[in-house]
């Protein structure tokens, strides 16, 4: 990593802006669509709940259900991406889930539910750890902290601009013969499949396919990269389930999960909590969208500190401590404003420490490794989701509370907050990343 103080070359500034210019936002936008395919259950849930007669348990179960295919496939998805390319297998995976995004629409009760969204979670589930292997291909060490919280600004972004089209969305009731949330799962599934087609002519695999890059710009990022690999020692060899199993894996799953299982419940449940203080679905996706309105600016700014004073562990803690807290508020605090406050503060927590998060996974990890380490942590983490957008829905139909039912998801901040320093405290973190799988000729045994 640069040393404080240190100037940057014109060719690393050349290279890195050409880069950026070219992938981030592309990939942020083919995130945002990901994201709101995934998400949008919950403003469909405004008038699907009543129109298929679905208790909060039955919805809960099905929206968060999408996380147990998407924790089956993570890894999967990414070691078929190292061996058929990043352009061609994000391409064919976006286009797959757009189409069951908007078959989404032909949902007639719980089953059918049940099979949608699982399915959506196979298909979904290789995008986000894809991307975030594909950032090590194309950015060294230095950089990732803030390429990453620029890639995902995308997902506050789907909630703050995707509530009120989806809220107008609904408005397209009866057109047609059929139901707003039908016409909002059509046409917001449509852009998915768009993009996988545009996704060919954009992505290179590799910088080394880049002709977009001069000669000198190639040489460069594939110099910087190739010395980076190098300081990662493998141990020839090893078994796929010693990474997926490493205890630091394991922890910074505990990590991940202490916002992207936080953002799961509250994507899915968040309209509902404003709906309930008697609102119009337009009031209620306007309102929706306040919170992750500050996050989407909070989060670049907090992942752009976390890289220009080279520290992780307190970045990501912090904003954990600060989801805890809040989540935990509402059992004092009943109003609206109150609510509303709350709710920013969480989501401000939640995506502001994703990319230091991501950058400290990363930072964990050598080049052979990161394939498998990065999936099994998002997978992980996100399967957390699926407990947490069910167990929300129990417990409001247990109590008939939205304000107990956030207490489990402050739970959960708390511990990806522990999680975080016991990674810190981890012997070496700082000069020995998780080692890699064999390539070459060494298979990868099971």
């Amino acid at each position: 990593m640069r040393t404080p103080g240190q100037e940057l070359t014109p060719i690393e500034t050349s290279t890195i802006r050409r880069i950026s210019w070219r992938l981030l936002p592309f990939l942020m936008l083919a995130y945002f669509v990901s994201f709101l395919d995934r998400v949008n259950v919950g403003f469909a849930g405004l008038q699907m709940v009543r129109d298929l007669h679905l208790s909060p348990s039955v919805f809960g179960l099905g929206s968060g259900i999408f996380f147990v295919t998407y924790f089956l496939f993570g890894v999967p998805s990414n070691l078929l991406m190292e061996k058929a390319g990043a352009r061609r297998w994000i391409a064919v995976i976006m286009m797959a889930w757009g189409l069951v995004a908007a078959g989404m629409a032909t949902v007639k009760g719980p089953s059918s539910f049940y099979a949608m969204r699982l399915l959506l979670g196979v298909l979904e589930a290789g995008f986000f750890p894809g991307v975030i292997l594909y950032v090590t291909y194309w950015f060294p060490r230095e950089y990732r902290g803030r390429i990453i919280g620029m890639f995902s600004v995308a997902m506050p972004a789907s909630s703050f601009i995707g509530s009120p089209i989806s809220a107008a969305l609904l408005g397209f009731d009866g057109v047609l013969g059929l139901r707003g949330w039908q016409w909002m799962f059509v046409i917001e599934g449509a852009p998915a499949v768009l993009l996988g087609i545009f996704c060919l002519a954009v992505l290179s695999d590799r910088p080394a396919d880049a002709k977009w890059l001069s000669p000198q710009e190639r040489t460069w990022i594939e110099s910087k990269l190739a010395g980076e690999a190098r300081s990662s020692h493998g141990v020839p060899g090893l078994r796929l389930w010693r990474v997926l199993t490493n205890p630091n894996v394991l922890l910074l799953s505990i990590v991940l999960a202490g916002s992207t299982a936080v953002s799961s419940g509250l994507q899915i449940w968040q309209p509902l909590i404003i709906k309930s203080y008697g609102l119009t679905n337009m009031q209620t996706g306007l309102l929706n969208s306040v919170p992750f309105a500050l996050a989407s600016v909070l989060m670049v700014w907090w992942g752009n500190r976390s890289d220009r004073k080279g520290e992780r562990v307190w970045h990501t803690a912090a904003p954990l401590l600060l989801i805890a807290i809040s989540l935990t508020a509402p059992v004092l605090f009943h109003s609206l404003s109150a609510m509303m406050v709350i709710l920013c503060l969480a989501v401000i927590g939640v995506y502001g420490g994703k990319g230091p998060a991501w950058a400290l996974s990363t930072d964990c990890l050598s080049t052979g490794s990161a394939a498998a380490g990065v999936a099994q942590i998002n997978a992980i983490s996100n399967l957390a989701g699926f407990g947490t957008t069910y167990v929300v829905g129990y417990i409001r139909e247990l109590t008939g509370s939205y304000q107990v039912s956030m207490l489990p998801l402050a739970g959960l901040a708390a511990a990806g907050a522990i999680a975080t320093l016991l990674v810190a405290r981890a012997p070496g973190r700082r000069n020995t990343a998780i080692p890699a799988l064999p390539s070459g000729n060494a298979p990868v045994r099971a």
